[in-house]
């Protein structure tokens, strides 16, 4: 029997690689006859992961980590029609059956029968199931015909691995925010968050053909990297107000759609920068976007924060102006991507040069046991996109 190896969380600030089971075709008890087990080829550190590391979230010791998954497919269960032995296949990080209402109408978020607590699952996640994670050597995918994207050709999918990995979460995610806050042709976009989900969101931006695209945050070295593929950039320690450096830039203090991709560990602006703020990007979206504008939040919002400095936060209650977005008529979109709706499209995109998001998002890659050193210097505010490469195939 192969051995396997995984990245668990072990308690505030600290992972480890361990030794972990090799994963059974099996749900309990019964045969998963609907599942694969993959040879992991690239999982990537996502930033919700490092809400659980730094003990955000009620998420249990052990835990095995990561949802962002590419691997070959070694093991078929029974049922498996379409996918086949050697297939190099994308792992949206929702875990979905294709069978319940939400999945036939392109829910595949929030599916209603892979989490017995609430609608959706995830690998490697608190509360999502309890599905285990993908940055390890070897995972079991279930409803696997409906769930793997397969490459059509997989030594041309090598070739490109470092962007196609980012198919399983970071670009489904950043489009989808794209999406959902109504970017177009000529658009002009504010993204709150310099960090790969922001960056993400800002290519997709542009391929969705934004006129201006302005990205926001308190790193300056995540901002230098934002501006090398043509964003305009807000320091937000500087304290001179959003919208006065938003107008410098477009000559008006409003934008036509806002993105959050910071959520809820958001900080202070100016004199207040480094100062836990919750809900300071909600707010600013509502002031900042135009009458009738749409504001997109992947940024992720949780039920639950113990490590929150007030009660109401800690419940996942935050203190937002929501009449200011009531009288300009906005539209608010929450929740988690449905992968499958765009992986598709983006993975052609990636196939056919339209989109570099491995350079966007500053992809480095990394061995499975320097994983807690990639935690670590993700969770310092480094400009990078870590990639784990379990077996080394990744020249």
């Amino acid at each position: 029997m192969c051995k396997n190896h995984g990245v668990s969380y072990i308690g505030p600030g600290q992972v480890e690689v361990l030794e972990i089971d090799y994963p059974k075709l099996a749900l309990g008890d019964r045969k998963c006859e609907h599942g694969v087990i993959l040879k992991i080829v690239a999982t990537n550190i996502c930033g919700s992961d490092q809400h659980m590391v730094r003990g955000r979230t009620t998420a249990e010791k052990g835990l095995v980590l990561g949802h962002e998954i590419t691997g070959e497919v070694i093991e078929l269960g029974r049922d498996v029609e379409f996918i086949k032995i050697g297939d190099l296949v994308s792992v949206p990080f929702n875990i979905a059956c294709g069978r319940c209402p939400n999945c036939k109408k392109g829910l595949t978020g929030i599916c209603l029968n892979v989490n017995g607590d609430r609608p959706g699952a995830a690998y490697g996640y608190v509360d999502m199931g309890g599905w285990i994670g993908g940055q390890a050597e070897y995972v079991m995918v279930p409803y696997a015909d409906f769930n793997l994207l397969k490459f059509p050709d997989k030594d041309q999918a090598m070739e490109k691995i470092l962007d196609l990995t980012m198919l399983s979460d970071i670009l489904p995610t950043g489009f989808h925010g794209a999406v959902m806050a109504g970017v177009t042709a000529g658009s002009v976009v504010y993204i709150a968050g310099a960090g790969p989900v922001g960056l993400a969101a800002a290519a997709s931006c542009q391929l969705l053909g934004a006129a201006v695209v302005i990205v926001g945050d308190l790193n300056e070295e995540r901002l230098a990297h934002a501006r090398t593929f043509g964003c305009e950039t807000i320091n937000l320690t500087n304290g001179i107000p959003v919208q006065e450096q938003i107008a410098m830039i477009v000559g008006i203090p409003e934008v036509d759609c806002f993105i959050d991709c910071v959520g809820f560990e958001a900080s202070g602006h100016g004199d207040s920068a480094g100062k836990e703020m919750p809900a300071i990007v909600l707010n600013q979206a509502m002031a900042i976007t135009r009458a009738g504008g749409q504001i997109s939040i992947p940024g992720l919002y949780v039920t639950e924060d113990p490590g929150a400095q007030d009660e109401a936060a800690k419940q996942g209650s935050l203190k937002i102006r929501f009449g200011l977005g009531w009288a300009k008529s906005h539209s608010f979109h929450t929740g988690q991507t449905p992968v499958m709706k765009y992986h598709k499209q983006l993975m052609n995109a990636i196939l056919f040069d339209k989109i570099d998001i491995a350079k966007a998002v500053n992809v480095e890659v990394i061995s499975l046991q320097d994983a807690a050193k990639g935690y670590a210097a993700f969770d310092s505010g480094v400009a990078k996109k870590f990639v784990i490469d379990p077996h080394g195939l990744i020249v």
